[in-house]
């Protein structure tokens, strides 16, 4: 588990580093341009790391399974070399599907305005500015995004299906409570990764009467909230690092009231 959460942290502080600089640059230096080449660059990053986390929240999804449908075979199923090629293939995944799609943007003609209507580079938005054939474009996009969000969500309810299963045949209400929280904050990041990002990518392609403040606004939900609220959601829910965070709390506290007794 906590080499899954160490994955899902690296891969947040990825999509805010690519994402939130330039956000709070427009809003507090009115820097509103970014030249083409840190575009497609900033596109990559945060499109092959979002299939990255999709990739992890399955893995994620698993690693639920492992622990509660087969609890004493565990650590025999999840060893750390079958964890490293977890993370190794959900890294070439978002590496390779990507790579093609920043490929053909950085080939078409830009010949017209050059306003994106977002504050970070989006595929969709950008190839909207193209003046050349951009159907390879849509389609390799559409059908990425739909391969990824819905191989990775089918696998994960399947995941979810066994685990409810297996809940609901314990005899102990304690220990139904227990899996249910376990997995219960696990739910709520995979509803707030994906519901936002599948509707603010499909609403680039087909949305044109949904106005482009609503498009803003779920494309900064399905980017940045979601690292906001993953350290918050696992750090609450996993007993060791809140147990953790309040020694920490404790000691600091102890230490500036042993600091204010010795200067009084």
């Amino acid at each position: 588990m906590y080499h899954f959460l160490c994955m899902l942290a690296g891969i947040d502080l990825v999509l805010t580093t690519s994402t939130v600089p330039k956000i709070l640059s427009i809003f507090w230096f009115h820097s509103h341009e970014i030249g083409f080449e840190c575009c497609v660059v900033q596109m990559f990053f945060i499109h092959s790391f979002s299939a990255m986390e999709s990739g992890v929240l399955l893995a994620m999804a698993f690693d639920r399974y492992v622990a509660i449908c087969k609890p004493l075979r565990y650590t025999a199923i999840l060893t750390n070399a079958i964890i490293a090629k977890i993370g190794l293939a959900v890294f070439m995944r978002g590496i390779s599907l990507m790579t093609p799609l920043t490929c053909m943007v950085s080939r078409l003609p830009y010949c017209g305005p050059r306003v994106i209507s977002h504050s970070y580079c989006e595929h969709m938005a950008v190839v909207k500015l193209a003046c050349g054939d951009t159907m390879l474009n849509y389609v390799y996009g559409i059908t990425t995004a739909t391969f990824v969000v819905a191989s990775d969500s089918i696998f994960i309810t399947i995941s979810y299906i066994l685990i409810l299963r297996a809940v609901l045949s314990l005899s102990s209400r304690d220990a139904r409570l227990k899996s249910f929280s376990t997995c219960g904050s696990h739910v709520c990041v995979i509803l707030l990764f994906y519901t936002p990002g599948l509707f603010s990518f499909y609403t680039q392609r087909w949305g044109q009467n949904i106005p482009t403040h609503i498009h803003i606004l779920l494309a900064h939900l399905y980017i940045v909230v979601p690292p906001m609220l993953n350290p918050i959601i696992y750090g609450m829910k996993t007993k060791q690092i809140r147990g953790r965070l309040l020694s920490h709390s404790i000691q600091r506290d102890s230490r500036l009231g042993f600091e204010d007794a010795k200067q009084q």
